[in-house]
This record gives structure tokens, C-alpha cells and sequence, in this order.
């Protein structure tokens, strides 16, 4: 969703979290933002966050067209990238360098849960890079993700033209959350956000 990603640029607490984020050293306004549907398998593990009892969303390392992730690209610095990483990592800072990452596909660094950087491709002449956990998916306690986490990325689906009934679908064949909750279930949870 929009305004958790602003928390990590202005700085500010995302609802439902219990951190607030110290924002970038640069806290200008991303350029664009739009859509995005990343190749990869969604997946929830760990157990605890600042989110509460239950775990929170990462893509696996196996790219695949059988499996789409939805999301929001943003147009941001290198730096600002950098300081997002940083905090979603609870680190003052990152050192990656990007061209190592556009050329091998993917790099590791540090101990943070979302300590692997992502080569997507270009778009529009510009790098896309995310990141998500070291670990892969099979390598993890997989974990349905608390309320309050999930609420926040319905919000954001919806925001991206989600109806209720597709957010659902997608969620229920999620791994951590496939064969733990029901649509139903699901729904009780979102059904705020649609």
C-alpha cells in the first residue's frame, strides 16, 4: 500500500505496525509509481514482527510463469532504495552495489531478513530491484501472517484494482496461508478494505 511505503521515505509509523520507520536521508516523493506483477511465489513465514504473532511476505527465488505476485513499483534513488532496504533490515545502512546485482540476477548481504537483492529487469530505462529473504521458500517456517499485516496488503491490492473475490483467491493459495486459513476466514479479515 501507498502510505506504508511513504513511511519508509518521510519516515512515519505504518497503522498496524508497532515501528515506526526513520525514513530516507532523501525524503523526496518517488517520481512514479504504478503496478507491479512479479514472476515469483508469494510466500508468509517467521513467526513474530512488528506486525504481531504470525509471519510476513517474501517471493521465492524460483523464477516462474505459473505463479504472479502482485505489488507497487516506486521510482526512487539508488540512495533512498538503499535506505529502505536498511530499514526493512533494522541496519543504518546497506552496502550492495547495484550493477553487481543487474549483473549476476541476484546478490546476498548482511543478516537482515531481506537480505537478497532481486534484478526484475528494466522498464522504462530504469532498473527494477526488489528484496526479500535469503532463504527460500522450502528453506523456511511457513506462517499465516496476523491480521493487521494482512489487512495491510489487501489495502494495497485494492488500491492496485483487486476486487474482494480475487484478493481472496490470491491469498488462499498462498503459501503459510494455504490449508491454514479459509476463504471465509480471508474474507472476515479483508472485507474491510473492499
Amino acid at each position: 500500500m501507498e502510505h506504508r511505503f511513504l513511511c519508509y521515505i518521510l519516515g512515519d509509523q505504518p497503522e498496524g505496525s508497532s515501528q515506526k520507520e526513520r525514513g530516507c536521508r532523501n525524503p523526496a516523493m518517488p517520481l512514479k509509481n504504478g503496478k507491479a506483477i512479479l514472476p515469483y511465489p508469494l510466500y508468509f513465514a517467521r513467526e513474530r514482527t512488528k506486525w504481531g504473532e504470525g509471519g510476513v511476505a517474501f517471493i521465492g527465488h524460483e523464477k516462474s510463469n505459473q505463479y504472479k505476485t502482485y505489488g507497487r513499483k516506486y521510482l526512487v534513488t539508488v540512495e533512498q532504495f538503499l535506505d529502505v532496504t536498511a530499514q526493512e533490515n533494522s541496519c543504518d545502512e546497506i552496502e550492495a552495489d547495484l550493477e553487481e546485482v543487474i549483473q549476476k540476477g541476484y546478490i546476498h548481504f548482511g543478516q537482515g531478513w531481506y537480505s537478497r537483492m532481486v534484478y526484475l529487469g528494466e522498464e522504462e530505462g530504469y532498473p527494477m530491484v526488489t528484496f526479500t529473504c535469503n532463504l527460500d521458500m522450502h528453506e523456511q517456517d511457513l506462517n499465516p501472517p496476523p491480521a493487521t499485516y494482512l489487512t495491510t496488503i489487501a489495502k494495497g491490492l485494492s488500491q492496485l484494482g483487486l476486487t474482494s473475490g480475487e484478493a481472496v483467491k490470491y491469498f488462499a493459495q498462498t503459501p503459510g496461508i494455504a490449508g491454514r486459513m479459509n476463504e471465509e476466514e480471508i474474507e472476515q479479515v479483508i472485507s474491510s478494505y473492499f
